[in-house]
Protein backbone atom coordinates (compact mmCIF):
# COMPACT_ATOMS: atom_id res chain seq x y z
CA UNK A 1 0.00 0.00 0.00
CA UNK A 2 1.30 2.71 -1.11
CA UNK A 3 0.11 6.42 -0.12
CA UNK A 4 0.78 10.25 -1.70
CA UNK A 5 1.18 13.61 0.99
CA UNK A 6 2.41 17.19 0.00
CA UNK A 7 4.45 17.03 3.05
CA UNK A 8 5.72 13.93 5.59
CA UNK A 9 7.01 15.00 8.59
CA UNK A 10 9.24 12.13 10.79
CA UNK A 11 8.67 12.76 14.44
CA UNK A 12 6.41 14.51 16.58
CA UNK A 13 8.41 15.93 19.09
CA UNK A 14 8.82 19.62 19.55
CA UNK A 15 10.10 20.36 16.32
CA UNK A 16 7.95 17.84 14.14
CA UNK A 17 4.80 18.80 15.70
CA UNK A 18 5.44 22.33 15.38
CA UNK A 19 6.83 21.54 11.41
CA UNK A 20 3.65 19.91 10.85
CA UNK A 21 0.67 22.02 12.47
CA UNK A 22 2.47 25.27 10.53
CA UNK A 23 2.77 23.55 7.33
CA UNK A 24 -1.06 22.14 7.33
CA UNK A 25 -1.66 26.05 8.69
CA UNK A 26 -0.60 27.20 4.91
CA UNK A 27 -2.63 24.36 3.00
CA UNK A 28 -0.28 21.41 2.86
CA UNK A 29 -1.31 17.81 3.24
CA UNK A 30 0.56 16.62 6.00
CA UNK A 31 1.47 13.38 7.19
CA UNK A 32 3.07 12.89 10.45
CA UNK A 33 4.64 9.65 11.58
CA UNK A 34 6.38 9.08 14.60
CA UNK A 35 8.10 5.99 16.55
CA UNK A 36 6.14 6.99 20.29
CA UNK A 37 2.27 6.09 20.63
CA UNK A 38 1.67 10.04 21.06
CA UNK A 39 3.22 13.52 20.68
CA UNK A 40 5.54 14.96 22.48
CA UNK A 41 8.59 12.87 21.48
CA UNK A 42 11.39 12.08 24.24
CA UNK A 43 11.18 15.99 25.91
CA UNK A 44 7.28 15.63 26.47
CA UNK A 45 7.37 12.37 27.41
CA UNK A 46 4.08 11.72 29.30
CA UNK A 47 1.91 9.05 30.96
CA UNK A 48 -1.02 7.61 28.40
CA UNK A 49 -3.64 9.92 27.39
CA UNK A 50 -6.52 7.33 26.90
CA UNK A 51 -6.28 7.22 30.86
CA UNK A 52 -5.67 11.19 32.03
CA UNK A 53 -4.00 11.94 34.56
CA UNK A 54 -4.79 15.08 37.07
CA UNK A 55 -0.28 15.57 37.18
CA UNK A 56 0.14 15.32 33.52
CA UNK A 57 1.87 17.97 33.26
CA UNK A 58 4.52 16.68 36.16
CA UNK A 59 8.13 17.48 36.35
CA UNK A 60 7.66 19.43 32.61
CA UNK A 61 9.24 22.50 31.38
CA UNK A 62 7.51 24.21 28.57
CA UNK A 63 4.06 22.42 28.75
CA UNK A 64 1.94 24.83 27.37
CA UNK A 65 3.83 24.90 24.36
CA UNK A 66 3.02 21.02 24.25
CA UNK A 67 -0.57 21.82 24.75
CA UNK A 68 -1.02 24.34 22.10
CA UNK A 69 0.75 22.56 19.81
CA UNK A 70 -1.44 19.21 20.37
CA UNK A 71 -4.68 21.35 20.30
CA UNK A 72 -3.80 22.23 16.82
CA UNK A 73 -2.74 18.89 15.94
CA UNK A 74 -6.19 17.90 16.91
CA UNK A 75 -7.96 20.67 14.93
CA UNK A 76 -5.86 20.02 11.93
CA UNK A 77 -6.62 15.85 12.21
CA UNK A 78 -10.15 16.71 12.47
CA UNK A 79 -10.50 18.38 9.54
CA UNK A 80 -8.68 15.79 7.24
CA UNK A 81 -5.21 17.94 6.84
CA UNK A 82 -2.99 16.39 8.69
CA UNK A 83 -2.73 12.30 8.68
CA UNK A 84 -1.21 11.14 12.40
CA UNK A 85 0.64 7.80 12.25
CA UNK A 86 2.01 7.28 15.73
CA UNK A 87 4.01 3.74 16.03
CA UNK A 88 5.39 4.40 12.90
CA UNK A 89 8.68 4.53 11.88
CA UNK A 90 10.48 4.84 8.79
CA UNK A 91 13.20 2.53 7.92
CA UNK A 92 14.26 3.45 4.44
CA UNK A 93 14.08 6.39 2.24
CA UNK A 94 14.59 6.03 -1.76
CA UNK A 95 15.53 9.66 -3.42
CA UNK A 96 13.92 10.62 -6.15
CA UNK A 97 14.22 10.25 -9.84
CA UNK A 98 14.22 13.58 -11.05
CA UNK A 99 13.64 17.33 -9.31
CA UNK A 100 10.07 16.21 -9.67
CA UNK A 101 9.38 13.03 -8.37
CA UNK A 102 8.30 12.27 -5.15
CA UNK A 103 10.91 10.82 -2.23
CA UNK A 104 9.84 7.25 -1.43
CA UNK A 105 9.75 6.80 2.37
CA UNK A 106 9.15 3.27 3.78
CA UNK A 107 7.52 2.83 7.50
CA UNK A 108 6.99 -0.11 9.79
CA UNK A 109 5.18 -0.60 13.14
CA UNK A 110 7.55 0.55 15.71
CA UNK A 111 7.72 -1.45 19.23
CA UNK A 112 5.38 1.33 21.24
CA UNK A 113 2.52 0.75 18.32
CA UNK A 114 -0.78 0.03 19.22
CA UNK A 115 -2.20 -3.32 19.08
CA UNK A 116 -4.86 -1.79 16.56
CA UNK A 117 -1.72 -0.46 14.57
CA UNK A 118 -2.37 0.62 10.61
CA UNK A 119 0.51 -0.33 8.56
CA UNK A 120 1.44 2.86 6.60
CA UNK A 121 3.60 0.60 4.24
CA UNK A 122 5.16 3.11 1.59
CA UNK A 123 4.72 7.06 1.16
CA UNK A 124 5.58 9.19 -1.58
CA UNK A 125 6.38 12.38 -0.37
CA UNK A 126 7.23 15.41 -2.58
CA UNK A 127 8.70 17.13 0.38
CA UNK A 128 10.05 15.65 3.91
CA UNK A 129 11.04 17.54 7.17
CA UNK A 130 13.70 15.37 9.25
CA UNK A 131 12.67 16.02 13.15
CA UNK A 132 14.28 12.90 14.61
CA UNK A 133 15.30 14.16 17.87
CA UNK A 134 18.80 12.35 19.55
CA UNK A 135 19.37 10.42 22.59
CA UNK A 136 21.85 10.43 25.73
CA UNK A 137 25.53 10.14 24.54
CA UNK A 138 27.25 7.73 26.98
CA UNK A 139 31.07 6.46 27.91
CA UNK A 140 32.67 3.10 28.97
CA UNK A 141 33.16 2.58 32.61
CA UNK A 142 33.80 0.00 34.16
CA UNK A 143 30.59 -1.91 35.59
CA UNK A 144 28.59 -0.19 33.32
CA UNK A 145 27.44 -3.40 31.80
CA UNK A 146 25.34 -4.23 35.37
CA UNK A 147 22.25 -3.77 36.11
CA UNK A 148 20.76 -0.62 37.60
CA UNK A 149 23.13 1.29 34.82
CA UNK A 150 21.04 3.14 32.67
CA UNK A 151 21.04 6.58 30.75
CA UNK A 152 19.67 9.11 32.15
CA UNK A 153 17.13 10.30 29.76
CA UNK A 154 15.82 6.62 30.29
CA UNK A 155 15.46 7.12 33.94
CA UNK A 156 13.70 10.30 33.67
CA UNK A 157 11.29 8.51 30.88
CA UNK A 158 10.18 5.99 33.31
CA UNK A 159 9.17 8.92 35.83
CA UNK A 160 7.48 11.13 33.27
CA UNK A 161 5.81 8.24 31.35
CA UNK A 162 4.73 5.94 33.96
CA UNK A 163 5.98 7.25 37.06
CA UNK A 164 8.17 4.51 37.84
CA UNK A 165 11.53 4.82 39.98
CA UNK A 166 14.32 2.82 38.20
CA UNK A 167 16.11 2.32 41.77
CA UNK A 168 15.41 3.59 44.97
CA UNK A 169 19.26 5.52 45.93
CA UNK A 170 21.20 7.08 43.05
CA UNK A 171 23.88 8.68 41.76
CA UNK A 172 23.75 10.59 38.54
CA UNK A 173 26.72 11.65 36.93
CA UNK A 174 28.27 12.74 33.97
CA UNK A 175 27.85 16.49 32.37
CA UNK A 176 25.39 19.24 31.10
CA UNK A 177 22.83 20.82 32.50
CA UNK A 178 20.56 17.93 32.23
CA UNK A 179 21.59 15.78 35.13
CA UNK A 180 19.29 18.68 37.27
CA UNK A 181 16.06 17.61 36.06
CA UNK A 182 17.19 13.75 36.27
CA UNK A 183 17.98 14.06 40.01
CA UNK A 184 15.38 16.56 40.84
CA UNK A 185 13.15 14.53 39.39
CA UNK A 186 14.27 11.18 41.16
CA UNK A 187 14.28 12.71 44.54
CA UNK A 188 10.53 14.26 44.07
CA UNK A 189 9.42 10.75 43.01
CA UNK A 190 10.64 9.33 46.47
CA UNK A 191 14.77 8.24 46.08
CA UNK A 192 17.58 9.12 47.38
CA UNK A 193 20.33 11.06 45.45
CA UNK A 194 23.73 10.45 46.73
CA UNK A 195 25.10 12.76 44.55
CA UNK A 196 25.55 14.78 41.35
CA UNK A 197 28.34 14.16 39.60
CA UNK A 198 29.39 17.21 37.13
CA UNK A 199 32.79 15.85 35.19
CA UNK A 200 33.25 19.66 34.40
CA UNK A 201 34.53 22.44 36.44
CA UNK A 202 31.71 25.00 34.91
CA UNK A 203 34.12 27.25 34.64
CA UNK A 204 33.10 27.43 30.51
CA UNK A 205 30.37 29.30 31.07
CA UNK A 206 32.51 32.73 32.52
CA UNK A 207 34.22 32.56 29.55
CA UNK A 208 31.02 33.04 27.01
CA UNK A 209 28.35 35.41 28.98
CA UNK A 210 27.15 36.43 26.22
CA UNK A 211 26.12 33.27 24.94
CA UNK A 212 25.23 32.51 28.44
CA UNK A 213 22.36 35.04 28.63
CA UNK A 214 20.95 34.61 25.42
CA UNK A 215 18.09 32.85 27.19
CA UNK A 216 16.96 34.36 30.68
CA UNK A 217 14.44 31.21 31.06
CA UNK A 218 17.46 29.33 31.59
CA UNK A 219 18.75 31.56 34.09
CA UNK A 220 15.46 30.94 35.86
CA UNK A 221 15.24 27.50 35.00
CA UNK A 222 18.65 26.74 36.81
CA UNK A 223 17.89 28.51 39.46
CA UNK A 224 15.01 26.53 40.35
CA UNK A 225 16.78 23.25 39.75
CA UNK A 226 19.23 25.15 42.96
CA UNK A 227 16.48 25.80 45.21
CA UNK A 228 15.33 21.98 44.54
CA UNK A 229 18.43 20.74 45.33
CA UNK A 230 18.92 22.56 48.51
CA UNK A 231 15.08 21.28 49.39
CA UNK A 232 16.24 17.52 48.57
CA UNK A 233 19.78 17.89 50.44
CA UNK A 234 20.95 16.54 46.96
CA UNK A 235 25.29 17.32 46.74
CA UNK A 236 26.87 19.11 43.45
CA UNK A 237 30.02 17.50 42.71
CA UNK A 238 31.94 19.37 40.06
CA UNK A 239 35.11 18.37 38.53
CA UNK A 240 33.82 14.73 39.56
CA UNK A 241 32.64 11.43 37.81
CA UNK A 242 32.07 8.04 38.64
CA UNK A 243 35.03 5.82 37.25
CA UNK A 244 34.03 2.71 38.74
CA UNK A 245 30.81 0.62 39.30
CA UNK A 246 30.70 -2.45 40.96
CA UNK A 247 28.09 -5.22 42.01
CA UNK A 248 27.45 -8.80 41.88
CA UNK A 249 24.81 -9.09 39.35
CA UNK A 250 23.12 -5.61 40.39
CA UNK A 251 25.10 -2.32 41.06
CA UNK A 252 25.87 -1.68 44.69
CA UNK A 253 27.91 0.85 44.89
CA UNK A 254 29.85 3.49 42.49
CA UNK A 255 33.40 4.84 43.03
CA UNK A 256 33.12 8.75 43.03
CA UNK A 257 36.75 10.37 42.00
CA UNK A 258 38.08 14.12 41.43
CA UNK A 259 38.79 15.05 38.52
CA UNK A 260 41.98 17.43 37.44
CA UNK A 261 41.26 20.05 34.34
CA UNK A 262 42.41 17.45 32.08
CA UNK A 263 39.81 15.30 33.26
CA UNK A 264 42.68 12.46 34.74
CA UNK A 265 41.30 11.08 38.02
CA UNK A 266 43.34 12.48 41.09
CA UNK A 267 44.87 9.62 42.94
CA UNK A 268 43.74 9.21 46.28
CA UNK A 269 40.32 10.81 45.82
CA UNK A 270 38.50 7.81 44.98
CA UNK A 271 35.18 7.02 47.45
CA UNK A 272 32.61 4.67 46.99
CA UNK A 273 29.31 5.18 48.06
CA UNK A 274 26.19 2.24 48.09
CA UNK A 275 23.46 3.14 45.48
CA UNK A 276 21.37 1.14 42.89
CA UNK A 277 21.00 3.41 39.94
CA UNK A 278 23.63 4.69 38.30
CA UNK A 279 22.00 7.35 35.77
CA UNK A 280 24.55 8.55 33.13
CA UNK A 281 24.42 11.13 30.68
CA UNK A 282 26.87 12.84 28.73
CA UNK A 283 25.28 15.16 26.75
CA UNK A 284 23.18 14.01 24.03
CA UNK A 285 23.69 12.43 20.34
CA UNK A 286 21.47 13.61 17.29
CA UNK A 287 19.70 10.33 15.40
CA UNK A 288 21.07 10.90 11.88
CA UNK A 289 20.25 7.42 10.37
CA UNK A 290 17.31 9.50 7.80
CA UNK A 291 19.30 11.91 8.09
CA UNK A 292 22.40 10.39 6.20
CA UNK A 293 20.04 8.05 3.97
CA UNK A 294 19.04 10.93 2.37
CA UNK A 295 22.54 12.14 1.68
CA UNK A 296 22.02 15.37 3.26
CA UNK A 297 25.34 17.31 4.39
CA UNK A 298 26.70 17.03 7.72
CA UNK A 299 29.59 18.85 10.07
CA UNK A 300 30.56 18.73 13.49
CA UNK A 301 29.11 20.77 16.35
CA UNK A 302 30.51 22.52 19.24
CA UNK A 303 29.66 19.53 21.24
CA UNK A 304 31.32 16.66 18.91
CA UNK A 305 28.56 15.41 17.44
CA UNK A 306 26.88 14.84 13.78
CA UNK A 307 24.73 17.35 12.87
CA UNK A 308 22.78 18.43 9.47
CA UNK A 309 23.81 21.37 7.56
CA UNK A 310 20.91 23.52 6.83
CA UNK A 311 20.35 26.52 5.41
CA UNK A 312 18.38 29.93 7.05
CA UNK A 313 14.82 28.22 6.52
CA UNK A 314 16.18 24.45 7.75
CA UNK A 315 16.92 23.22 4.27
CA UNK A 316 19.33 20.51 3.95
CA UNK A 317 21.25 19.90 0.58
CA UNK A 318 19.38 17.04 0.05
CA UNK A 319 16.38 18.32 -2.83
CA UNK A 320 13.05 19.35 -0.83
CA UNK A 321 14.03 17.95 2.57
CA UNK A 322 14.39 19.77 5.42
CA UNK A 323 16.03 19.19 8.88
CA UNK A 324 15.20 20.62 12.54
CA UNK A 325 15.44 19.91 15.99
CA UNK A 326 18.65 18.27 17.78
CA UNK A 327 19.86 16.67 14.32
CA UNK A 328 20.96 20.33 13.04
CA UNK A 329 22.66 20.61 17.05
CA UNK A 330 21.56 20.20 20.18
CA UNK A 331 19.74 23.45 21.15
CA UNK A 332 16.60 22.66 24.12
CA UNK A 333 13.26 22.00 22.85
CA UNK A 334 11.97 25.93 22.37
CA UNK A 335 14.97 26.15 20.06
CA UNK A 336 13.27 22.60 18.30
CA UNK A 337 9.97 24.14 18.63
CA UNK A 338 11.40 27.23 16.84
CA UNK A 339 12.92 25.32 14.02
CA UNK A 340 10.11 23.01 13.45
CA UNK A 341 7.98 26.05 12.88
CA UNK A 342 10.82 27.36 10.20
CA UNK A 343 11.09 24.33 8.64
CA UNK A 344 7.25 24.22 8.33
CA UNK A 345 7.02 27.95 6.60
CA UNK A 346 9.78 27.07 4.44
CA UNK A 347 8.04 23.83 3.43
CA UNK A 348 5.06 26.06 2.46
CA UNK A 349 6.77 28.65 1.12
CA UNK A 350 8.34 26.23 -1.80
CA UNK A 351 5.22 24.85 -2.29
CA UNK A 352 3.80 27.95 -3.36
CA UNK A 353 2.04 29.35 0.19
CA UNK A 354 2.01 32.39 1.15
CA UNK A 355 4.63 33.23 4.31
CA UNK A 356 4.77 35.82 6.98
CA UNK A 357 8.13 37.72 6.60
CA UNK A 358 7.77 39.65 10.24
CA UNK A 359 7.26 35.86 11.85
CA UNK A 360 10.17 33.88 9.77
CA UNK A 361 12.47 36.87 11.11
CA UNK A 362 11.11 36.48 14.83
CA UNK A 363 11.47 32.90 14.21
CA UNK A 364 15.45 33.40 12.96
CA UNK A 365 16.05 35.64 16.32
CA UNK A 366 14.80 32.70 18.20
CA UNK A 367 17.20 30.39 16.78
CA UNK A 368 20.22 32.58 16.71
CA UNK A 369 19.77 33.56 20.58
CA UNK A 370 19.29 30.04 21.60
CA UNK A 371 22.33 28.52 19.59
CA UNK A 372 24.65 31.19 20.97
CA UNK A 373 23.45 29.80 24.32
CA UNK A 374 23.91 26.00 23.15
CA UNK A 375 27.22 26.60 22.49
CA UNK A 376 28.26 28.31 25.38
CA UNK A 377 27.07 25.19 27.33
CA UNK A 378 28.48 22.76 25.18
CA UNK A 379 31.56 24.72 25.95
CA UNK A 380 30.99 24.78 29.65
CA UNK A 381 30.06 21.19 29.93
CA UNK A 382 32.52 18.96 27.65
CA UNK A 383 33.32 15.55 27.65
CA UNK A 384 36.39 15.28 29.57
CA UNK A 385 39.50 14.94 27.67
CA UNK A 386 41.38 12.29 29.08
CA UNK A 387 38.18 10.42 29.87
CA UNK A 388 39.77 6.76 28.76
CA UNK A 389 41.73 7.29 31.52
CA UNK A 390 39.46 5.51 34.16
CA UNK A 391 39.04 2.26 31.50
CA UNK A 392 40.58 -0.98 32.27
CA UNK A 393 42.16 -3.14 29.75
CA UNK A 394 39.04 -5.13 29.98
CA UNK A 395 36.11 -2.49 30.33
CA UNK A 396 33.33 -3.06 28.00
CA UNK A 397 33.41 -0.67 24.90
CA UNK A 398 30.94 -2.19 23.26
CA UNK A 399 28.19 -3.97 25.48
CA UNK A 400 26.47 -5.76 22.40
CA UNK A 401 29.12 -7.39 20.94
CA UNK A 402 31.43 -7.70 24.39
CA UNK A 403 34.61 -5.69 22.59
CA UNK A 404 37.33 -4.65 25.15
CA UNK A 405 39.15 -1.77 25.71
CA UNK A 406 41.87 -3.53 25.29
CA UNK A 407 40.52 -5.44 21.91
CA UNK A 408 39.88 -1.52 20.43
CA UNK A 409 43.13 -0.49 21.13
CA UNK A 410 44.92 -3.47 19.76
CA UNK A 411 43.34 -2.92 16.67
CA UNK A 412 44.59 1.23 16.51
CA UNK A 413 47.78 0.94 17.72
CA UNK A 414 48.66 -2.89 16.20
CA UNK A 415 46.54 -3.23 13.30
CA UNK A 416 46.47 0.40 12.05
CA UNK A 417 43.44 1.28 12.37
CA UNK A 418 43.35 5.10 12.59
CA UNK A 419 39.55 5.68 12.24
CA UNK A 420 36.40 4.37 13.42
CA UNK A 421 35.07 2.21 9.99
CA UNK A 422 38.96 0.16 10.31
CA UNK A 423 38.09 -0.04 14.26
CA UNK A 424 34.46 -1.48 13.45
CA UNK A 425 35.67 -3.95 10.71
CA UNK A 426 38.78 -5.14 12.61
CA UNK A 427 37.03 -5.27 16.21
CA UNK A 428 33.48 -5.74 15.87
CA UNK A 429 32.39 -2.25 18.13
CA UNK A 430 28.99 -0.78 16.41
CA UNK A 431 27.85 -3.90 15.20
CA UNK A 432 25.77 -5.31 17.12
CA UNK A 433 22.07 -4.78 18.33
CA UNK A 434 22.52 -1.55 18.71
CA UNK A 435 24.36 -0.59 15.45
CA UNK A 436 26.76 1.66 17.34
CA UNK A 437 24.25 4.40 18.86
CA UNK A 438 25.25 3.79 22.02
CA UNK A 439 29.49 3.27 21.54
CA UNK A 440 29.74 4.97 18.17
CA UNK A 441 30.99 7.99 19.65
CA UNK A 442 33.47 6.49 22.19
CA UNK A 443 35.14 4.00 19.81
CA UNK A 444 35.10 6.89 17.03
CA UNK A 445 37.18 9.06 19.81
CA UNK A 446 39.75 6.27 20.95
CA UNK A 447 40.00 5.56 16.93
CA UNK A 448 41.14 9.12 16.70
CA UNK A 449 43.20 9.73 20.07
CA UNK A 450 46.69 8.30 18.46
CA UNK A 451 46.78 10.73 15.96
CA UNK A 452 45.32 13.68 18.81
CA UNK A 453 42.98 15.16 16.46
CA UNK A 454 39.28 16.44 16.47
CA UNK A 455 36.69 13.95 15.11
CA UNK A 456 35.63 14.75 11.38
CA UNK A 457 32.11 14.43 10.12
CA UNK A 458 33.52 10.73 8.45
CA UNK A 459 34.64 9.61 11.84
CA UNK A 460 31.19 9.71 13.18
CA UNK A 461 29.19 9.25 9.85
CA UNK A 462 31.28 5.79 9.69
CA UNK A 463 29.38 4.55 12.78
CA UNK A 464 26.09 5.58 12.38
CA UNK A 465 25.53 5.26 8.54
CA UNK A 466 22.75 2.18 8.08
CA UNK A 467 20.86 0.80 4.92
CA UNK A 468 18.22 0.54 6.78
CA UNK A 469 17.56 2.91 9.35
CA UNK A 470 15.62 0.70 12.15
CA UNK A 471 14.58 -3.32 12.22
CA UNK A 472 11.86 -4.05 9.81
CA UNK A 473 9.58 -7.36 9.46
CA UNK A 474 10.45 -10.15 7.03
CA UNK A 475 6.26 -9.47 6.55
CA UNK A 476 7.25 -6.24 5.96
CA UNK A 477 9.74 -6.98 3.12
CA UNK A 478 7.84 -9.43 1.81
CA UNK A 479 5.08 -6.63 1.35
CA UNK A 480 7.31 -4.45 -0.91
CA UNK A 481 7.38 -7.60 -3.64
CA UNK A 482 3.40 -7.56 -3.98
CA UNK A 483 3.69 -3.75 -4.88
Amino acid sequence: MSETTDLLVVGAGPAGLAAAVTAADHGLRVMLVDAGPQPGGQYWRHPDERYPVADESAGHHGWKVLTKLRDRLRVHRGAGHIDYRPGTQVWFIEAPKTESSPWYVYTTASVEAQPDHVPTGSVRAMRIVLCPGGYDRQLPVPGWDLPGVMAAGGVQALLKGSRTLAGRRAVVAGTGPFLLPVAVGLAEAGAEVVAICEAGNLTGWAKNVTGAVQVPSKGVEGAEYAKALVKHRIPYKTSTAVTRIDGDGQVQSAVLTALDRRGRPRSGSERAVEVDLVAFGWGFTPSMELVQAVGAETRIGSDESLIAVVDDMQRSTASRVYIAGEATGVGGAMMAVAEGELAGLGAAGDNGSSIDGARVRKLRGIIRRSAAFAQAMHHAHPVPARWTDWLTEDTLVCRCEEVTYAQVCHARDDLSADEARSVKILARPGMGWCQGRVCGFACAKIAAANEDRDLSPDDLARMSKRSLATPVSLEDLADLTLE
